[in-house]
């Protein structure tokens, strides 16, 4: 689906040292992330500043794309926990859930997206050894939808288009992918 940007909502959509999240329509968000082959000091540096910019735009999850960077590395922050998980994969999933969603690179767009109420996740954490996190809710439909990201995939592809609303992201609560 094409995100065709509103007058009043253009101002949300620079992307520069102060704003750094990566706004439609930027190839960066629609291709194919790259596996991160080993967690190196670097990709310790990306993942800090990523919960660093993430916490700053009030995000409660953010992939690396959204930073300009084609690796697999998500952040996702839900209820006072912060998770970083490197070559993220989702190894099941069970149950739906239907709850409106956002995008920090599509700010002010929020609709519905359906998604599993549970998932287990496989990956590397913070020190480069593989995890497995089990995930229900909100941190699930979080971690899917930064998962999608790293696939070159925005919930736009997946919301129900009688669900998409405009509204000025300071008159929503904390709560953006």
């Amino acid at each position: 689906m094409t995100v065709v940007v509103p007058d009043e909502f253009k101002y949300l959509y620079v992307t520069d040292e102060d704003h750094p999240i990566v706004k439609v329509p930027s190839e960066v968000l629609l291709g194919h992330a790259e596996e991160v082959e080993r967690v190196t000091k670097r990709h310790q540096t990306v993942a800090e500043n990523m919960v660093r910019i993430m916490r700053a735009a009030k995000g409660i999850g953010l992939a690396a794309p959204q930073i300009g960077l084609r690796e697999r590395i998500v952040v996702v922050s839900v209820e006072g926990r912060t998770t970083v998980i490197f070559n993220p994969r989702i190894t099941e999933s069970s149950g739906t859930q239907v709850g409106e969603e956002g995008c920090l690179s599509i700010p002010g767009l929020y609709g519905d997206v359906e998604r599993a109420e549970k998932v287990v996740v496989e990956g590397l954490d913070r020190k480069g050894r593989e995890s497995t996190w089990d995930m229900d809710g909100l941190a699930a439909r979080v971690v899917q939808h930064e998962i999608d990201h790293l696939d070159g995939v925005l919930f736009t592809e997946k919301v129900d288009p009688a669900t998409l609303y405009w509204q000025h992201p300071s008159e929503k609560p904390e709560r953006a992918e």
